[in-house]
């Protein structure tokens, strides 16, 4: 599924392919959320394209996966990304600027992901997180998502989470 999702709101979620501008600079904001938070600092720029390098997304397009952006008067305010595999995705860079939080902007991506996995036949999707964020945590519990035992060896997460589509 590419292009414009409208739902009557002023936030268009489009499909848009890792290494699009609009893509980089929403998760190089996330990544910087991110990193500033495990330092407790803000993070530099060095730290956050070493982020970038340690977490790509450049498989988020085509059969291996999709990264969805939510664009609010030509702005990039919210991502979601998910990997996609046989009968299981992995949630991926669910994140909303700060100055754009509480609308909901981040469930819709959510539930456009996990519609784009059922057409797809995938019957689970799952992510890892940290409880530091709290905010994501409490989202995915909304949304439906249980926690599960790890299933990565991630050495920056602490909780996992699923959900059967």
């Amino acid at each position: 599924m590419d292009g414009r999702i409208r739902d009557g709101s002023s936030v268009a979620v489009e499909a848009v392919h890792p290494g699009d501008p609009v893509a980089d600079g929403i998760v190089r904001a996330y990544l910087a959320e991110v990193a500033s938070r495990w330092y407790g600092r803000p993070a530099t720029e060095d730290e956050v394209a070493q982020a970038l390098r340690d977490e790509p997304y450049d498989d988020l397009h085509g059969a291996s996966g999709v990264f969805l952006v939510a664009v609010e008067q030509g702005r990039a305010v919210a991502c979601a990304g998910a990997r996609f595999g046989l009968g299981v995705a992995e949630l991926t860079k669910v994140f909303t600027l700060p100055e754009a939080r509480g609308r909901g902007t981040a469930a819709r991506l959510v539930r456009e992901v996990e519609v784009m996995c059922r057409h797809r036949g995938i019957g689970v999707l799952r992510l890892d997180t940290r409880a530091e964020l709290a905010e994501a945590c409490a989202l995915y519990e909304r949304l439906g998502f249980e926690r599960v035992p790890a299933f990565t060896e991630d050495p920056y997460s602490d909780r996992w989470y699923a959900k059967r589509l």
